[in-house]
């Protein structure tokens, strides 16, 4: 049996937190895992904004012992409808409609606020014994049968493998020299929450405009989730008006079919980019999350993709510390690569093409994204193979995703 060190994950938001507890229930306690993230001293967390979360990675926090202290401040998705309009047309055609569960009972997404899902995975860490450390990694030197990590603190751990898990501008990435291909969509995405005088329902909306999607995300209570593009100059002008002219902006995208309507926080805008890492290893080192992959938040699948890239590194060095074999090694770290690069290429490709047809003016591409969409309402097979896919339960499902420990 080889002997094995510890586990390092630099980066402590959903993938880092969510591969430490499912590392922990899988492997036991003989084999240490470390947390490092200056975020970790911010508790409560203060992130504003809310996800989508499909039913495979509901099925994974649930399996991770997270969701039930969410679960009452999860909406779920109950119905979507998809519009295709421009910002002056007075009435905005369904040309897509989704309905039904994945599972009987089982909604194909809940929308949930990510400081309460952070601060669950945060208590699932704490009561599984994982080193939560209040510090960035700084640098690592592989060598041998091992690597050194460096912490911000001086500390000094000698690890099989390290997790990056530091977001998009992850500096591990960047020091183990993977380089990513990608390109900048001149696009924001503008947040924010609203309180609206009516009952949602559980409906989403989601309204193509030329500048971009406008999504309307069901939270608890009479309230919404807004992911608003636009261009990056038009974003950043709409989010310096004052209070009663973004009131205007927003109304006159939201519209009254909710009654008045009323932003609860500020509006905050996110520079939209797409990469893909050419290699999501390197020697003893996995990228995770938004380290490994950005996308375009058109499809709502950018979280889950970092939660489909937990359960499949998950699943793989459980797998192989219980066959004895070195958890860092090369070949370990191939299989997760394989498992899991094409599967975001193919979604990176998908969510590309998304916002190309669909954020634009072309009369003659309405036209034909238009007749699409309503062919597509017209097949329910097809429009269950779209849920499946959407809530991640098709192709190779890692077990987490279907609800099975490690």
């Amino acid at each position: 049996m080889t002997a094995q060190r510890s586990i390092v994950i630099g980066g402590g938001a959903f993938a880092g937190l969510a591969l430490a507890v499912a590392l922990r229930q899988g492997l036991g306690p003989e084999i240490p895992v470390i947390v490092a993230d200056p975020a970790l001293a911010v508790r409560p967390s203060r992130d504003p904004r809310a996800t989508a979360i499909v039913a495979a990675c509901r099925r994974l926090f649930e399996t991770l012992g997270a969701w039930p202290a969410v679960a009452d401040k999860a909406q779920p998705i109950l119905d979507m409808v998809v519009t295709d309009s421009k910002l002056a047309d007075a009435t905005r055609p369904t040309f897509l409609t989704f309905t039904g569960d994945v599972e009987p009972g089982e909604p194909f997404a809940h929308m949930v606020e990510n400081r309460h899902l952070i601060d669950a995975l945060v208590v699932c860490a704490e009561s599984s014994h994982i080193d939560l450390r209040a510090t960035a990694v700084t640098s690592y030197a592989t060598g041998g049968d091992g690597i050194e990590v460096r912490l911000a603190d001086g500390s000094i751990v000698p690890a099989s493998l390290l997790i990056a898990a530091d977001g998009a501008r992850s500096r591990l990435r960047e020091q183990a020299g993977i380089v990513t291909h990608g390109w900048d969509y001149d696009q924001s995405g503008i947040v924010v929450t609203v309180g609206h005088e009516r009952d949602h329902h559980g409906r989403a909306e989601e309204h193509f405009l030329p500048a971009g999607p406008f999504a309307i995300l069901p939270l608890t209570g009479k309230r919404s989730s807004l992911v608003w593009t636009e261009k990056r100059s038009e974003a950043a002008r709409i989010t310096a008006l004052s209070d009663g002219e973004f009131h205007d902006e927003l109304e006159r995208r939201f519209g009254l079919h909710l009654g008045e309507i009323k932003a609860l926080d500020k509006p905050r805008a996110f520079p939209l980019f797409y990469f893909v890492a050419r290699s999501f290893i390197a020697e003893r080192l996995a990228l995770i999350g938004d380290a490994a992959h950005v996308i375009h938040p058109i499809a709502g699948q950018g979280l889950n993709l970092g939660l489909k890239d937990v359960a499949a590194l998950a699943e793989v060095v459980v797998d192989a510390a219980r066959l004895g074999i070195d958890i860092g090694q090369a070949d370990v770290l191939e299989r997760y690569q394989r498992w899991r690069r094409f599967d975001t290429m193919a979604m990176g490709l998908a969510t590309n093409s998304l916002n190309f047809l669909f954020s634009n003016e072309s009369t003659l591409l309405r036209t034909v994204r238009d007749i699409g969409l309503g062919v597509v309402d017209r097949l329910p097979p097809l429009k269950s193979l779209f849920i499946r896919q959407a809530a991640g339960l098709s192709g190779e499902v890692p077990r987490l995703l279907k609800g099975e420990a490690l």
